[in-house]
């Protein structure tokens, strides 16, 4: 067994180790152990301290939270006032600020005086004393006189150091600093606070003001705050510091605490004026909040012969940044649809100056966020505004209503061309089952038509992978648009060659070839079709999995929410935004104008083999999603009844006499029995799945051989590398899904085949490696053509 002589070297030397990892990571940003070893050292501590609790000293690593929650602060009377500091709004009053300096100091106007600068954190200044290394009591500011005793919350920070590093230090050190909420620590707190459902934050600087006030220290612990020190009050006379405030704040680092990097040491005003225009332009790339720059003459000899006046120091001073909050009034929320579709409410207000330009308009980002702040037109808010940071409203000034504001409401139809505006859908998994539920967001499902998403519509209308217009650039759509000669896809179609020759950049040559690439576009594969018309969550995959199953047009356009999601891959929230987008008749419109015009898309026109009786009544039931009934209880009831007509037929007593129905899932089915709406789409559901020859009454036409014959390379991986010559990339890609082949791009030991063209090069080396089948396009070529496919 251990001595106790050992015992206490190894928490030393735990300690010291913890202490000096806690200083290179929160301190220096300069790690030297991955996390795991830190942990490792850490749970060492604790139990060994577990075992030996009367070995525990307040200054170790796991003391950091532990205390009882206060039931109240405690005041404090500061030793040396914390004073507050000068303001100067611009250089000429920073200009100032260091004439009357060199004016007290009797010296010259030609004499530079050393400036410390470092930008002014916007957060809480306090004080942490230390005695004999240890530290003892931290403060707020307070009113600069009497300050509340924060110190188990401080404890709780790991930028702050609970014993001092290195020797040298005084008997009585008090160091004074700001605590802050870095920018990504406060997103990802409020992102946090959302989640809990409670309040969020205004800014980083309230949410450290509230973080520190937290009588439960393990509430302060779970919230990323730093500190960043920036001088020292009280300091006993037994150690002699530097004689220069910069080296002070060095030595301090030493010490172990956190100094801001952006610290410099400059000469004179312009000296101070070039550093206050390099930070402000680098503001909003830093990790924190800064409102300012503090200038603060280095010498202490020479602070010490400038003294104070009653509130501040003659030898300091804050030049600010123009303010980022200002409040005014919103005269009306308007909703704006971007070119994705999404409809966005923006506050229309009343002109204010606010960091550095007028601004009239500012983002609400959401209708949740216009119930979080409770906003009404006519309300007083904050304002804020971060360099180039869209202006967003950030609080509402409830006091000052006078009863006259009014809700906002999100518009029905979109103001761009009247299509539906719907709230966005989130897919989430609850007992197993996928639910739809309320996103934060709302948009136009008129993708085609509408005005706004016009030009975004366009562009991936003709881009190579859906239609394949080569030669019809996003600048050359951009101008068709502006110019109204396309109002919808459709309009493409009408365009003659003198339309083209009149935009920038095209020549006669260059127009005919596009306006034949346009005509040539008309006969696309339904695949292709289906990804061009941009339906919100559908990308290429989707669109393979809609054609090949469901092989038209006209089949894919009428399919119920629940019949899609009897395709594989096909989930609940797709399956909702391509019923919507179908259900919108301005969609359709654009669809039957492009018919109109010849632009037909190729699909098989019958219905995947294996979906032909593919959906059970078991499946069906379990698809409904009534409350209690999963798929065992499915199976259940489609054993029993036998039929879906005699199942919505039934009563309680016949659901009663099913085996091994719970009484809560028959009480819940019975509910949905007894809903009359409920029973008729129940059995619209019922006879798109007969008139698609999906229901289970349907015999299966074809036998396993079958599909194998239709889709060969069914379940196979091929990768393509290098150049081919007979084809394009995406064609022999399309040849081969055609074939139910999977394209990857990586070889590994599950490839099946590579096809490799000149050129090819690592991807040909790993499968020659991996002995892995390999073959040339000519090769390629001869299976397709073994398989019916002619390039």
């Amino acid at each position: 067994m251990c001595s106790a002589v050992t015992i206490e070297q190894e928490l030393r030397q735990l300690r010291d180790a913890l202490n000096q990892h806690n200083y290179r990571y929160y301190v220096l940003d300069e790690p030297q152990v991955p996390d795991a070893e830190y942990d490792r050292l850490f749970q060492r501590l604790r139990a060994l301290e577990t075992e030996h609790p009367h070995l525990v000293t307040a200054s170790s690593p796991t003391q950091r939270v532990g205390a009882s929650p206060l039931s109240a602060f405690s005041q404090v009377q500061h030793e040396m006032p914390m004073l507050s500091l000068d303001n100067a709004f611009n250089a000429e009053e920073l200009r100032d600020f260091v004439r009357r300096v060199q004016e007290r100091l009797k010296l010259a106007a030609s004499d530079d005086i050393a400036f410390a600068c470092e930008p002014k954190l916007d957060g809480i200044a306090v004080s942490v004393l230390y005695e004999d290394g240890l530290l003892v009591r931290a403060a707020t500011r307070g009113d600069g006189t009497t300050g509340e005793d924060i110190t188990q919350n401080v404890r709780t920070l790991r930028s702050v150091p609970l014993q001092l590093n290195g020797t040298g230090w005084p008997r009585r050190l008090e160091v004074r600093g700001e605590i802050y909420l870095p920018k990504a620590g406060f997103d990802a707190l409020n992102e946090r606070q959302r989640e809990r459902d409670e309040k969020t934050f205004v800014n980083p600087r309230n949410a450290a003001a509230g973080s520190l006030r937290q009588l439960d220290a393990r509430i302060t612990a779970d919230r990323p705050l730093e500190m960043c020190s920036y001088s020292t009050g009280v300091v006993s006379d037994d150690v002699e510091l530097p004689p220069g405030h910069f080296e002070t704040l060095q030595l301090l680092h030493r010490w172990g605490f956190r100094i801001n990097p952006e610290m410099r040491l400059v000469q004179g005003a312009e000296g101070c004026l070039d550093y206050y225009q390099d930070l402000a332009a680098r503001r909003d790339s830093l990790k924190y909040d800064i409102d300012g720059i503090v200038f603060k003459v280095n010498a202490r000899a020479q602070q010490a012969e400038l003294g104070f006046v009653s509130r501040a120091p003659r030898w300091a001073i804050a030049h600010k940044f123009p303010a980022q909050e200002e409040i005014t009034r919103v005269q009306a929320v308007e909703f704006q649809v971007g070119r994705t579709g999404a409809v966005t409410p923006v506050a229309r207000l009343e002109p204010v100056f606010v960091g550095g330009v007028t601004v009239s308009n500012a983002t609400l980002h959401n209708m949740d966020e216009i119930g979080r702040l409770d906003l009404r037109v006519g309300d007083t808010v904050v304002v804020r505004r971060a360099g180039d940071v869209i202006p967003q409203v950030v609080q509402v000034v409830t006091e000052r209503r006078t009863g006259a504001e009014t809700p906002v409401h999100v518009p029905e139809h979109c103001p761009e061309c009247g299509s539906q505006v719907v709230r966005n859908q989130l897919v989430r998994m609850l007992k197993g089952k996928e639910e739809l539920v309320d996103g934060t967001g709302f948009h136009c499902v008129g993708r085609l038509a509408c005005r706004a998403q016009l030009s975004q519509a366009i562009i991936h209308f003709v881009s190579r992978r859906a239609m394949d217009i080569d030669g019809l650039g996003d600048k050359s759509v951009e101008q068709l648009v502006e110019r109204e000669l396309v109002r919808s896809p459709a309009d493409l179609y009408r365009l003659r060659i003198n339309d083209f020759m009149a935009l920038e950049g095209f020549a006669e040559v260059s127009s005919q070839k596009l306006y034949h690439a346009i005509q040539a576009s008309k006969r696309v594969p339904l695949a292709r079709f289906i990804y061009a018309l941009g339906i919100s969550e559908v990308g290429e995959g989707t669109a393979r999995v809609l054609a090949q199953n469901l092989g038209s047009l006209e089949r894919i356009a009428a399919a119920l929410p629940l019949v899609l999601t009897c395709l594989p891959e096909v989930g609940l929230g797709v399956a909702r935004e391509i019923a919507d987008f179908f259900e919108d008749e301005h969609n359709r419109q654009v669809i039957a104008d492009l018919a109109a015009l010849g632009v037909v898309p190729e699909g098989s026109g019958e219905l995947g083999v294996s979906q032909r009786g593919s959906v059970s009544l078991a499946d069906l039931l379990a698809k409904l999603k009534v409350d209690k009934v999963g798929p065992v209880m499915a199976q259940h009831l489609a054993a029993h009844f036998g039929s879906l007509q005699a199942l919505l037929e039934a009563d309680e007593a016949q659901l009663e006499a099913v085996p091994k129905l719970s009484k809560a899932a028959g009480k819940s089915l019975l509910e949905k029995l007894q809903d009359s709406d409920w029973c008729a789409r129940v059995q619209a559901l019922e006879a798109q799945l007969l008139a698609f020859g999906m229901h289970w009454s349907c015999e299966a036409e074809q036998a396993q051989a079958d599909e194998v014959a239709v889709e060969p390379l069914s379940g196979q991986t091929w990768v393509l590398t290098g150049t081919l010559e007979l084809m394009t990339r995406d064609q022999a890609k399309d040849y081969l899904q055609s074939l139910g082949a999977k394209v990857s791009g990586s070889v590994s030991k599950k490839t099946d085949c590579v096809v490799a063209g000149p050129g090819a090069g690592s991807k040909l080396a790993k499968a020659q490696s991996l002995a892995v089948k390999v073959i040339d396009e000519g090769e390629f070529v001869e299976q397709l053509q073994h398989y019916g496919i002619t390039h």
